[in-house]
């Protein structure tokens, strides 16, 4: 199995996840911009009669888009996390190579492409409407499942096959 590719993708949903929250750091006002712009765009809001309401639903909107923004550094950087540990595990799991890669693919792809479906839903949802943003986008979404499936193999195969764990002497020895 060509581990490279599988920690190189988690790696990569990772460095995003950290990037972006540098990228809050140094301009967080580039996204609550894009937001308020998007929401000007809002059809739907823009069509509601009493301005009360309106301003309340701009308030509103623009806080859930942020949080979508957020979520999708929380995603990247907790999913990734989660993906390079059980990758490692996958590595001391004596179980055929195919489960392990299927389970390593399914991990590391679902991990990095699941946390889009926020980023998207960021972006475009201040213009189009949450709702139907994460729809447009499901696609995303569904890849969470494809990662709880590649943990769910883990696990299969962790409890059926030898877990072959380097021996250490520090680990033999109790000091």
């Amino acid at each position: 199995m060509n581990q490279k590719i599988t920690f190189g993708i988690a790696l990569f949903g990772l460095f995003l996840g950290v990037l972006i929250a540098i990228v809050f750091g140094v301009n967080e006002s580039f996204f609550k911009d894009r937001i308020q712009k998007g929401l000007q765009k809002n059809i739907k809001i823009q069509a509601m009669a009493d301005p009360i309401k309106k301003q309340a639903k701009l308030t509103k909107e623009a806080s859930k888009n942020w949080r979508y923004y957020q979520r999708f550094h929380f995603h990247s950087t907790g999913i990734g996390a989660m993906s390079l540990g059980i990758l490692i595990l996958l590595l001391y799991i004596a179980a055929p190579t195919s489960a392990k890669v299927v389970s390593a693919y399914a991990i590391s792809l679902g991990g990095f492409f699941y946390p889009f479906i926020w980023l998207f839903a960021a972006i475009y949802g201040p213009e189009m409407g949450r709702h139907q943003a994460k729809e447009c986008f499901a696609v995303f979404g569904y890849m969470g499942g494809v990662f709880l499936l590649g943990i769910l193999l883990t696990m299969v195969l962790l409890f059926k096959y030898e877990l072959k764990l380097p021996k250490h002497e520090s680990m033999i020895n109790d000091k």
